[in-house]
């Protein structure tokens, strides 16, 4: 049983040794298609554009980086791939198949890890797995197959974020770090196609932001799932993504697409990243 004082921090946990990429058989990520998307919100008897005629398109096990300013639609798009909402006019396709709501093979992951006080750590990073228990239904054999299936991924995921040994810690006992560890686990226990995150980092300090950067980075190229990165970090969407699409205001129409094949790890003052940054700056108008 873990004591009740126990504080853990990102420290306690070994880093990630390794960016190798996944063995050739691992699954690849979903392929995500979006053609002339525009979305708003009625307010006051009006509607507030948010997106305008946005299209875009996410390649199979790509890391795809969505860049710009706050409040210019990037979150809106990101729940719109998730199928949370759905778009006033436009296209959203995963796979060739249209996006009509929200599916295990999508996941999004907000800026607060959202786990349940009185759970586990392992309780939070099973409840997909739970979910999907309660819908199959069927025989106790059946069940019992499923839920052994279930525990089985359950320690996978935990494995792979770092996690392994404090299955037992409560949210309250977790550092920053480590309670979106937990949330990155609770994503991947599922084995989605498509990781999409919303400013995951945005809210731990510098240090610990940029060791999980460097370990999301490592996930990514273990798993091969597709991820979209929603952030207004220039410095994070370079460092991690292998493309940076960039918004204007509000309405968010896409200005430019940065490709990035700077090899991994990175480091923030590689020349090629240094001069990218040059680059996404102009164009967002700001001076480098």
């Amino acid at each position: 049983m873990v004591a009740a004082t126990l504080a853990l921090q990102p420290e306690d946990l070994a880093p990630y040794e390794s960016h190798d990429p996944a063995p050739e058989d691992t699954p690849i990520g979903a392929r995500i298609d979006v053609r002339n998307v525009t979305q708003g919100f009625a307010l006051r008897g009006e509607t507030l554009p948010v997106l305008e005629d946005v299209s875009l398109t996410v390649e199979p096990g790509e890391f795809v980086a969505l860049l710009g300013p706050s409040g210019c639609g990037k979150s809106t798009l990101l729940r719109l791939v998730a199928g949370l909402d759905a778009p006033l006019s436009g296209t959203l396709h995963a796979n060739g198949v249209p996006i009509a709501g929200p599916d295990p093979s999508r996941v999004l992951v907000f800026q607060d890890p959202t786990l349940f006080p009185w759970r586990t750590v392992r309780e939070n990073v099973g409840l997909g797995p739970q979910a999907q228990r309660a819908r199959r239904g069927g025989f106790a054999r059946r069940a019992t197959s499923a839920h052994g299936e279930a525990e089985t991924r359950i320690d996978a995921a935990l494995e792979l974020v770092g996690l392994k040994g404090f299955e037992q810690a409560y949210p309250h006992q977790l550092s920053g770090g480590m309670a979106q560890r937990a949330a990155l686990a609770r994503a991947l226990v599922n084995d989605p196609a498509l990781l999409a995150l919303d400013e995951p980092f945005g809210k731990l300090d510098s240090l610990t932001r940029m060791r999980m950067q460097s370990e999301l980075v490592a996930l990514w190229q273990r798993t091969r799932v597709s991820v979209l990165l929603v952030t207004h970090d220039v410095e994070e969407a370079l460092v991690m993504a292998n493309r940076v699409v960039v918004f204007s205001a509000r309405p968010a129409r896409i200005v430019a697409q940065v490709q990035n094949d700077a090899p991994y790890p990175r480091h923030r003052d590689d020349p090629k990243i240094v001069e990218l940054r040059r680059d996404v700056l102009a164009q967002l108008g700001l001076d480098a």
